[in-house]
């Protein structure tokens, strides 16, 4: 561990620095050794025709963004069992989305695992990162609200034994932390459609889940997030508009579990929904659109997720991502806020 512990403010702000350099130093000869691969972003057909130009874009730059956020932790934060499980959560789910990124640029299509095969892996890492959370880092199967209240969702539970290993499956709490984990990871999936938006959205709910962390006493945790802060800030140098580099599903969908991870290891499960307020509005316009034309055939959006609907109403791609940027900075303050009110 580098710098003083004794200082923890300290090695948080340090670590977004520390993960913001390496991300961005390391970011180029990856971008060249992408290039020489010709391992590129497809494009969807369907899309935005200006997003046309962006075919064959390096992609899988979350490759790099874990490296440095592993980097990070490593230099500044201790090895104590919540972080081994929210970094190994990420990065698992990382891995997954890894072989999502490479069965679309082996096979030339914008689509890469299937939908059944992502929402196995989904399950398998959820299910058990929730029973390492309950059974071994002692996290409550419960859900606080702002006001006080307490939902209990360790009420159906049942006690399995392996061997001499003994453990409780709480049945309720393990659907819901598939339902956040699965829902969180596709969320940022989702929104990542335009240049610097998801690593933009992420930098902005990273520093709020470090100081929520921090203020939970888990000095750590809040290294982690703010390492992954700093990894989006060292992405986003080379991400913005125009983009040289995509951080493919290896970087959503790993951003997307580590806020669920550390939204369940700080007991903020609620509160981090309002958080990641755009996250989930970006979901929840694909599923009205789905519904809708599903069900009468007409389309509530002009293209779904919503950031393409402004896209097709003429918005340059740069106003929406910085409006959307301010919008899930709106979400993030409120939800913080919010955080303060809980039992």
């Amino acid at each position: 561990m580098i710098g003083n512990p004794a200082y923890p403010t300290y090695q948080v702000f340090l670590a977004v620095f520390v993960s913001a350099a390496i991300t961005c130093l390391l970011m180029p000869p990856f971008i060249r050794l992408m290039r020489h691969e010709h391992l590129g972003q497809q494009v969807r057909a369907d899309g935005p025709q200006r997003h046309l130009i962006k075919q064959g874009t390096p992609t899988m730059g979350g490759v790099v963004i874990l490296l440095g956020i592993v980097l990070t932790c490593v230099l500044l934060a201790k090895w104590t069992p919540d972080l081994v499980l929210a970094l190994v959560a990420t990065l698992v789910t990382g891995s997954l989305g890894l072989l999502d990124d490479i069965e679309s640029v082996a096979h030339k299509r914008s689509l890469g695992l299937t939908p059944p095969q992502k929402m196995a892996g989904l399950i398998l890492i959820s299910v058990t990162f929730c029973l390492v959370a309950v059974n071994v880092i002692g996290i409550s199967p419960e859900l606080r609200f702002p006001g006080g209240f307490v939902l209990d969702l360790g009420v159906l539970s049942s006690t399995l034994t392996i061997g001499s290993v003994t453990f409780t499956v709480p049945w309720i709490y393990l659907v819901f932390v598939f339902f956040l984990m699965a829902g969180l990871s596709n969320a940022v999936n989702l929104t990542d459609g335009l240049d610097g938006l998801a690593g933009g959205c992420t930098m902005v709910v990273m520093l709020v889940m470090a100081m929520v962390a921090f203020r939970y006493q888990e000095i750590n945790l809040a290294i982690f997030a703010a390492s992954i802060a700093g990894a989006c800030v060292g992405f986003l140098w080379h991400n913005c508009y125009p983009a040289t580099i995509f951080m493919g599903d290896t970087g959503s969908l790993a951003l997307g579990a580590a806020f669920a991870a550390l939204a369940i290891l700080t007991k903020t499960e609620v509160t981090s929904l309002i958080m990641g307020g755009l996250f989930i509005a970006e979901a929840v316009s694909v599923i009205i659109q789905v519904v809708s034309f599903k069900a009468t055939g007409k389309r509530v959006f002009l293209m779904a997720p919503i950031h393409h609907h402004f896209e097709k109403k003429g918005w340059a791609e740069t106003k929406v991502v910085i409006r959307f940027w301010i919008v899930s900075a709106a979400f993030a303050a409120l939800g913080f806020a919010l955080y303060f009110q809980l039992g």
